[in-house]
């Protein structure tokens, strides 16, 4: 491998009579929040029927294929496939709480396309990655925990996003985190064309090159986890990397938030050696855990690396 889904609340009706830009990009925030959320929502639907048809498959079969213990330390994971039954899939993993690499729904192999979602598994490294869909004031508290504790993450935007916070994005700049393409609008990349598909992506970039001064990072995160065989090659062929994940959780709904307890708990009980862990900075709960999560990590062997590392 190489250097090593976007979420919202539902919210009131904006009045009709708009008096100010601020009325204006209070609407515009809204309409972002509910699409993703909305994306977000059915991509977990999905997920969880498709892992439980697959689930039931693997029960039923007489002699399940015994694979090789060091397949698991594999940093690329070639082995792995994605089911090409239908063209659009939806990232999902099995979690399990032994610390070890999950598995994954693949059928076609995805290493091809220079996709991951690990990194080194015979390693104690952790790739720490956050998604941004639109700004819920906790990023810059984000950005002095990962300060404070000197890790560097990567973080995935959205056009909205840069053009709204490029005060947040220079800072993550000079910081030396990554700074990901999550595309223009974050739609469903599956149901777009060749051109369109291109144009999410290239897009973004040459937007963000032109009000930042520097290329954005050749990472890409797929839309709520949405990708096909096709859209993985365009992705490809644009020069870019597809970072999947390995661990993550339901984080993304700002008004049911689990608390930072329970934040805590999901990262601890499902980390495991070269996680590329997906956290949502939209999260309350993720940034008051943040801190403790990153010493507890560190105190058990861990460093702490950037997407640029990935094997």
């Amino acid at each position: 491998m190489q250097k090593p889904m976007l979420e919202l609340e539902n919210t009131n009706k904006v009045e009709d009579k708009v008096t100010s830009i601020e009325d204006i990009e209070q609407q515009n925030n809204t309409s972002q929040k509910e699409d993703i959320d909305q994306q977000q929502e059915k991509i977990n639907q999905e997920n969880n029927k498709e892992q439980d048809q697959q689930e039931n498959q693997q029960e039923s079969q007489q002699s399940a294929e015994k694979v090789d213990s060091k397949e698991n330390v594999v940093p690329n994971q070639t082995n792995k496939k994605v089911d090409t039954k239908q063209d659009q899939k939806s990232w999902w993993f099995k979690r399990n709480k032994e610390h070890l690499p999950p598995g994954a729904q693949q059928e076609i192999e995805i290493a091809k396309f220079n996709t991951y979602y690990l990194g080194d598994t015979a390693e104690k490294v952790i790739y720490l990655t956050f998604d941004e869909g639109y700004e819920n004031g906790y990023t810059a508290q984000i950005l002095d925990i990962l300060k404070e504790n000197d890790v560097q993450a990567a973080f995935f935007v959205t056009q909205p996003y840069v053009k709204q916070n490029l005060d947040l994005i220079q800072r993550m700049v000079n910081e030396g985190h990554v700074v990901g393409n999550h595309s223009v609008t974050h739609p469903n990349l599956t149901e777009k064309n060749d051109d369109q598909v291109k144009e999410e992506i290239q897009g973004l970039a040459n937007y963000y090159e032109e009000v930042i001064g520097q290329p954005i990072a050749p990472f890409f995160r797929p839309p709520a986890g949405y990708y096909s065989e096709r859209t993985l090659q365009i992705t490809q062929n644009l020069g870019y990397k597809t970072i999947f994940w390995s661990m993550a959780y339901k984080d993304w709904v700002v008004d049911e938030q689990p608390g930072k307890e329970v934040a805590y708990q999901h990262v601890m009980d499902n980390h495991h050696p070269g996680a590329i862990i997906l956290l949502h900075a939209v999260s309350k709960s993720n940034t008051e855990a943040l801190d403790q999560i990153l010493k507890d990590l560190k105190a058990e062997g861990y460093r702490f690396a950037s997407l640029y590392d990935l094997p």
